[in-house]
């Protein structure tokens, strides 16, 4: 009888995402973990794990690596300009981004409900599932492998990345100065998960606009998330 890691190994579209992120995994176990959605496991008690612990240490072991390639490629830039570089690469969309790029969606394993609703497509899923990749390969291999995985995906990024990006906050304020409008007002709607990984949910009002919300591990990072849904939403750009 085939015993679970075989499985995985021999999966034929597992296989698949193997040869697209480059590397092969001594334990299997942590790649199916880092592919299961909590929703698949909802009212299912076989000992099984989702992968949201290890999407919390993958965004730690990408901003490591992200923070060293950018100490770098900038070695005399100051720490504020590396900082509004280093959370455009590593904020949600850009994980996202990469996630379609080697089409995790179509090896997440999920809940039917959050399959017929689309969950394959959705940037949070995405973004998670690719963090949580990140820190499967770094369990698995140690941060060598992390490292060249994230690089292979993340130079490009960086390359493209003439002028410093602005912090979204900071956009939106000015956005928001330059049409007579008031001030964007941040609250706090949500705290979830337990102490040592929070997700902070925020919201962002303007007066006379549509409200938008980010998730973030920090009030500021949620707060950028849902000042970014506004400029994405409005068609903002930085030029």
């Amino acid at each position: 009888m085939m015993d679970d890691d075989s499985k995985v190994l021999k999966h034929p579209v597992r296989g698949v995402l193997l040869a697209e992120i480059g590397h092969q995994f001594a334990e299997p176990e942590l790649l199916e973990r880092a592919l299961t959605h909590s929703s698949a496991l909802e009212g299912i008690r076989n000992g099984r794990k989702d992968n949201e612990r290890l999407e919390f240490l993958g965004d730690r072991v990408l901003g490591l690596v992200v923070a060293d390639m950018l100490i770098d490629a900038y070695p005399q830039a100051p720490e504020g300009e590396l900082a509004r570089r280093f959370n455009a690469l590593v904020r949600r969309e850009t994980c996202a981004e990469v996630a379609r790029e080697i089409s995790l969606g179509n090896h997440l394993i999920l809940g039917s409900s959050e399959d017929r609703g689309g969950g394959r497509q959705k940037e949070a899923i995405l973004a998670d599932g690719c963090e949580a990749l990140i820190a499967a390969i770094y369990r698995d291999g140690g941060l060598n492998a992390a490292s060249r995985f994230i690089r292979a995906r993340w130079e490009g990024r960086l390359d493209k990345m003439a002028s410093v990006p602005r912090d979204p906050k900071t956009l939106l304020q000015e956005w928001v100065q330059a049409r007579a409008l008031p001030h964007p007002v941040y609250e706090v709607v949500e705290r979830s998960g337990p102490d040592h990984a929070p997700e902070f949910t925020v919201r962002v009002n303007i007066a006379k606009l549509a409200s938008e919300t980010g998730k973030g591990m920090s009030k500021r990072r949620a707060e950028q998330a849902a000042a970014r849904a506004v400029l994405d939403r409005e068609g903002v750009t930085e030029a």
